[in-house]
């Protein structure tokens, strides 16, 4: 799941730690996708510290919610659908229909939280612009990233830009697909397969609009 998805299962938590742990994995993978933490080597480094355990409890909550999604028969249907209808838009691409379809899915959901009005966005950016930077700055030094300043780079650029209320058009759902790709490929797509993708996109998000809300339901039944 992405960002607001993850979101999604904490929308009623105020405490800032747990709820940027809950999205700090794809942050530092956002950040720079060779970083691998494994917290499970380094956690008797935080058993005295409250905000750090509190990242530790949102981390693991994080790590959970993407195994249930992930092995769920909607993720299964969906992605295979959606790979279905996007691969002959993206022909001689070097992307693969299966990763744009799995990222394509996790997008659109956080579209629908955000036109359903299931999630305060808002509240979200305020709960992690009150964490302090020095705590998470030794978290991710205990947990052996030592280019910091390269994460915050990018921490502070997603909190200013705020790009997630983007995500109820597709259009701005491509984009960040070509960015997502450009990760991994300089020139995933042309401009006439972005069109192609994003019409792609609008059709299948018209199906999937009466089909999303009960896998987060069931999750969050997971969840409790």
């Amino acid at each position: 799941m992405n960002f607001l998805s993850h979101y999604y299962f904490d929308r009623n938590n105020s405490n800032p730690y747990e709820v940027l742990g809950m999205v700090l994995p794809d942050l530092i993978k956002n950040a720079d996708k060779s970083w691998n933490i494994h917290l499970e080597k380094n956690a008797q480094l935080f058993t005295d510290n409250d905000e750090s355990k509190s990242l530790i409890k949102g981390w693991e909550r994080h790590l959970l919610v993407d195994r249930l999604f992930h092995s769920s028969s909607f993720f299964y249907h969906h992605q295979h659908e959606i790979k279905l209808k996007i691969r002959e838009a993206i022909i001689e691409s070097p992307v693969k229909p299966f990763f744009l379809g799995h990222i394509s899915l996790e997008l659109l959901l956080d579209g629908f939280l955000l036109s359903e009005n299931l999630i305060d966005v808002n509240k979200f950016y305020d709960l992690i612009n009150r964490v302090d930077e020095n705590v998470l700055e030794q978290f991710l030094f205990l947990n052996g990233i030592e280019d910091t300043e390269k994460f915050f780079r990018f921490f502070t650029m997603f909190k200013n830009e705020k790009f997630l209320f983007s995500y109820t058009n597709p259009e701005k759902i491509t984009y960040a697909l070509k960015r997502i790709c450009m990760r991994l490929w300089q020139n995933p797509f042309t401009e006439e397969q972005e069109q192609s993708l994003t019409k792609s996109l609008i059709l299948y998000k018209s199906k999937l609009s009466g089909e999303f809300l009960p896998i987060f339901e069931l999750i969050e039944s997971q969840l409790n």
